[in-house]
């Protein structure tokens, strides 16, 4: 290990640097460096959150985050995020920030680890106790070409996400979120804590975003993202009395249409193997698959 990389706590103005590196190792990938700032600086209350830099001759090479999850209700769930660049690889740098970002989680009384990695990590993950083989997909679609829009159902209307109040939409989010696979349930998120993390941070955009409304009630929408020319689609929900009527199409489809109108040129989403109805979705409108990545899980002890 070369004594030229020093592993040091990331600060906001890091968040430049840290971007440029995600984009390396993520190029299917959008978040913006006002997003990555907002992270470090406004982490989530109770989170524990640990973000650290590796830095090689003075040049931010990696990056390694660590903190307890705050959106279930079962205690002791986490997660950790290790990328470094793939010129700076196989010099020990994923190690140590392993290490540390393991030991922060075992002091903050963390019982599971929760990581995702690409298949060339997954001997590297599995080294350090990891198992599983959860799937999550991600693909990618130019906006040059997009299927006609779906036709608008009676009573529903089509507004941009920061036309809504926001009360009503944490409501339809986190009504929809519980059905969202995952190893754990998103089903512990305060009002305050939502607003802070999802309809204040710089990442989104709420004029991209799109929400179905049924009177005063969000039916289903789309959350959009933008880094530059890309975007990427987030949490994507319709709640149940509202489903079956196509209305996740017509967001995605209308959030796709305004953000070529608005000179993004590359969209960018996430899906796991269990939810096919977003699948189908997305494979309608032209996504089409660009990585794999492996979800991974750890216990601790304590």
């Amino acid at each position: 290990m070369t004594t030229r990389v020093v592993i040091r706590q990331a600060v906001g103005d890091d968040a430049e640097a840290v971007a440029a590196v995600r984009r390396a190792v993520y190029p299917y990938k959008a978040m913006s460096p006002a997003a990555i700032r907002h992270m470090i600086d406004v982490p989530s209350a109770g989170q524990r959150f640990l973000p650290l830099v590796a830095e090689y001759e003075g040049e931010i090479v990696a990056w390694g985050s660590a903190g307890l999850t705050v959106w279930t209700s079962e205690p002791g769930q986490s997660e950790v995020m290790v990328f470094v660049h793939p010129a700076h690889r196989k010099q020990g740098i994923g190690s140590q920030l392993a290490e540390r970002l393991h030991q922060h989680l075992t002091e903050v009384g963390a019982i599971r680890v929760r990581t995702f990695v690409h298949p060339d990590g997954l001997e590297f993950a599995r080294n350090r106790g990891y198992d599983g083989a959860r799937q999550m997909h991600f693909a990618g679609v130019e906006l040059t070409s997009l299927p006609e829009q779906p036709a608008t159902p009676d009573g529903i209307e089509v507004v941009a996400f920061g036309e809504v109040d926001p009360r009503a939409a944490y409501t339809g989010d986190t009504i929809a979120s519980l059905d969202e696979p995952g190893d754990s349930p998103m089903d512990s998120m305060e009002y305050d804590r939502w607003v802070e993390e999802i309809w204040n941070s710089p990442s989104l955009d709420k004029s991209l975003s799109v929400a179905a409304m049924a009177g005063d009630e969000m039916a289903s929408f789309t959350l959009v993202e933008t880094d530059g020319d890309r975007m990427w689609s987030g949490m994507t929900g319709t709640i149940p009395a509202y489903r079956g009527r196509g209305l996740a199409k017509l967001v995605k489809s209308v959030a796709l249409r305004r953000a070529a109108a608005a000179g993004i040129t590359s969209a960018y989403t996430s899906n796991d193997d269990e939810n096919g109805p977003m699948l189908a979705i997305n494979n309608w409108l032209g996504y089409r698959r660009v990585q794999t990545e492996l979800g991974l899980l750890r216990t601790l002890d304590n």
